[in-house]
């Protein structure tokens, strides 16, 4: 055990002796004067600790302090009811404090116990209470301010860690706290009864036992009864005040003293005018002129120092300011910082700024924050942090996303207008400024606040300018997350994989596959749509397939049937039959001959003509179902699928091209029509 813990154990194992072990007088003395002491600390480190959670565990200190104390009390009854002799401390207290006189002690006992318990605990009873239910109220808060800081990049992972971690240490200490300030009111309490106790029985003890008068045994047991409730009442005074001082604090990083004194006596006015009144005071009234003229002299002199101090410091800080600027420039420029390049940003004009400035009621940031979560759960990975800046050479509003430092795309919004589109079925036209939807390229108009009622009326969707950003980031996102996965998320996806299948992990990673194979498995799943979230059943089918073979391509396939309930969930409803274009057979024996194997992959070698009549055929095919309004869905037989999807992709970006396998059994298929050559 360590010295700390064996110190802290024997602090409580000998609270626990006292109430059952008589102790002696001498021994007495030393725990009382121990007692002061740690009261002293208490106190003084309660207002000098930066933050309340330097004090993390000071509800623990109030209940082994109070324990303490009352063993004090008990011990210090025993002595004075058996023996008359409590010790030096005790007697000194009562005499020493009380002036010696009866009346005088009893007086200051009963206004230490007024002033503790009308003031200092409840007092810091209801400040415990509220700062509590306030402190968790304000945490779902505190939690987005913190999501919001670390998607603008102003702070990193670690950061935001350490932030989440603060968060929940000051809502459990300010949870209990609101607990702990009992200890001190019961504390203050039990002193209350005890010295009742010990007045009734000290008269009766000096009556009854050494024959004593009830004058004689009332002024002698009265005296030591008021000096134990002094020197036990004193330090549960000293903790109440350093409670008090901690749930005033807050939860602010604050030097007690400095910031106490420099909020107080830090303007120089104030401090003129309290010693201009103090000298009035002094030569108008009859109060004493000399203390009440020295005073304030005192103050105006106090005053002009401090007006000096802050001319001298304003003076050295623009000097320092002068100088690091000076400094910058000559310094060398550190270029590594340009070296880094963002995953994702997204750079607008200063027209967009109010709706990603909090203070002014933007809720970008959120959206934001929403966006990753949404893409998570949906597609299962980790977007990277979205980095959100104001680009001054752009147009006022307009926005660009950047993926890995390169322009994707951008947008144009009207900040004050709404943007309305026509589903297919409105009749009716509303006037507005003729523009296109920027994530799906579709027609809609601009709209004005006045305008929007009318145009939700008669059918149109209407969307605000942050939805319109949102949704645009969020298909960007999509269409690039497969470019986004780095070997490194790779390696976070396993470690949370192994947390829960460990052998699993093993099997697979490094032995069968390494992570740039899992990572190109997972890019060709996304690349597709698919979600990556089952990793389990992903990791399962990779490591039953690859060691038959390593190409990334075909352990693909497997994938994809392998999670056939997940693929048929999200092109087939259910309950449902779906309207589908399936592949001519012949037109699959001959993609299939024309596929060439090599070190680096599988391609093909269809003859140009081929090619161009294969996608006249899927254009042909692929227009029958988007005037059914469905989506463009083509069956093909699993060998084929992965060589068609690769033909295909590079003139049809949205067409979902599926395998028989993968195709659940309970689904219902009809075909429209076929592709042939």
């Amino acid at each position: 055990m360590k010295k700390a813990d064996i110190g802290v154990a024997l602090y409580v194992l000998s609270a626990v002796v006292m109430l059952i072990v008589p102790i002696t007088s001498t021994m007495l003395d030393v725990l009382l004067a121990l007692n002061i002491s740690i009261a002293f600390t208490v106190l003084f480190t309660a207002m000098f600790a930066k933050e309340v959670l330097d004090m993390s565990f000071y509800p623990t200190i109030l209940l082994f302090t109070t324990l303490f104390r009352i063993a004090l009390n008990v011990s210090s009854t025993r002595l004075i009811l058996t023996t008359g002799n409590p010790g030096n401390v005790v007697t000194t207290f009562g005499q020493f404090v009380g002036a010696g006189d009866l009346v005088v002690g009893v007086v200051i006992f009963v206004i230490l116990l007024i002033v503790q318990f009308v003031v200092i605990n409840k007092g810091s009873e209801r400040v415990a209470e509220v700062t509590a239910r306030f402190t968790l109220d304000a945490m779902p808060g505190k939690q987005m301010a913190i999501d919001a800081d670390l998607n603008t990049g102003a702070i990193d992972d670690a950061e935001a860690k350490r932030r989440r971690e603060k968060l929940q240490d000051e809502s459990s200490f300010f949870g209990s706290m609101d607990g702990a300030v009992k200890y001190v009111k019961g504390d203050a309490a039990a002193g209350l009864i005890i010295t009742g106790i010990n007045i009734v029985g000290g008269i009766v003890t000096g009556m009854l036992r050494q024959g004593m008068d009830i004058g004689a045994a009332a002024d002698k047991y009265l005296i030591l009864t008021i000096g134990d409730g002094l020197v036990s009442q004193i330090p549960s005074l000293l903790i109440s005040l350093a409670t008090g001082v901690l749930v005033t604090k807050g939860s602010k990083e604050a030097d007690f003293g400095t910031v106490l004194v420099s909020q107080l006596f830090g303007m120089p006015k104030v401090l003129y005018m309290v010693g201009a009144v103090l000298a009035f005071l002094g030569i108008v009234t009859p109060l004493n002129p000399l203390i009440f003229v020295i005073m304030g002299a005192v103050f105006i002199i106090c005053g002009r120092i401090i007006a000096n101090t802050i001319e001298v410091a304003q003076i050295e800080a623009e000097t320092d300011t002068m100088e690091e600027s000076a400094d910058e420039i000559r310094k060398p420029e550190n270029v590594n910082s340009l070296l880094q390049v963002d995953p994702i940003e997204l750079e607008f004009g200063y027209g967009i700024i109010p709706l990603a400035d909090v203070n002014q009621g933007g809720d970008l940031l959120d959206r934001v924050v929403m966006i990753r979560r949404q893409i998570a759960l949906e597609l299962g990975t980790v977007v990277p942090i979205i980095r959100l800046r104001d680009n001054i050479q752009l147009n006022p509003n307009q926005y660009i996303i950047k993926i890995k430092g390169i322009q994707v795309s951008e947008g144009e919004i009207l900040f004050d207008h709404y943007m309305a589109m026509n589903p297919g079925f409105v009749e009716e036209e509303i006037s507005g400024i003729p523009t296109f939807e920027p994530s799906f390229h579709l027609p809609a108009i601009w709209i004005t606040e006045g305008q929007r009622e009318r145009a939700e009326s008669v059918g149109y969707t209407v969307v605000d300018p942050p939805s319109i950003i949102a949704t645009h980031l969020t298909e960007i996102i999509r269409q690039y997350l497969a470019d986004l996965l780095t070997r490194q998320d790779i390696q976070n996806l396993v470690n949370n994989v192994k947390e829960t299948n460990p052998s699993l992990v093993e099997e697979l990673v490094p032995k069968l596959l390494g992570l740039g194979d899992v990572q190109k498995v997972l890019q060709n799943l996304l690349k597709e749509g698919i979600s990556v979230r089952d990793l389990v059943t992903i990791f399962e089918t990779l490591a039953d397939h690859a060691p038959t073979t390593r190409d990334t391509d075909i352990l693909t396939e497997y994938v994809r049937q392998s999670l056939k309930r997940a693929i048929s969930n999200k092109y087939f409803p259910l309950n449902e039959t779906t309207s589908v274009v399936t592949l001519d057979p012949a037109l699959e024996q001959e993609i299939m001959g024309s596929v060439k194997q090599t070190e680096q992959g599988a391609y093909l070698t269809l003859d140009p003509d081929k090619t161009k009549s294969i996608m006249a055929s899927v254009e042909t095919e692929v227009g029958k179902l988007e005037k059914l309004g469905k989506n463009p869905i083509i069956i093909t037989s699993p060998i084929v699928r992965m060589y068609f999807k690769r033909l295909t992709e590079d003139y049809y970006k949205d067409l979902v091209v599926v395998s028989y396998n993968e195709i659940d059994s309970n689904v219902e298929l009809q075909s429209v029509g076929m592709v042939t050559a």
